[in-house]
């Protein structure tokens, strides 16, 4: 009777635990908000990272979903059209070229 309940126990666990996994969902498609988890091509991380462009200003929070204003020169990553790029307030930030969301903010 012990050794059913043990298997018993082990096997609603691991159920369990898969049905939990699968509640997680990476997102590949650069259209996202702040309430997606992204995925991005490490690529495309590396690229940003090596470019030498200058910071601009920007007043107020720099943050995964904020839209940035038109006057912030977005740059293209090369080999990537669903991804640009820009420097602001020292800080990198991987942009939706499309809705200029921030996708990803580099530390």
């Amino acid at each position: 009777m012990r050794k059913m309940t043990l298997l018993a126990s082990a096997a609603f666990l691991a159920l369990s635990a898969s049905a939990f996994a699968q509640s997680a969902v990476i997102v590949t498609d650069p259209a996202v908000t702040s309430s997606t988890t992204v995925e991005l091509p490490g690529e495309v991380r590396t690229y940003v990272l090596r470019q030498e462009v200058p910071s601009v200003v920007y007043d107020g929070d720099i943050v995964v979903g904020t839209a940035l204003p038109d006057t912030v020169e977005l740059r293209t990553v090369d080999g990537y059209d669903g991804y640009a790029y820009t420097v602001v307030n020292e800080r990198r930030v991987i942009v939706n070229p499309q809705t200029r969301a921030v996708i990803q903010v580099l530390e």
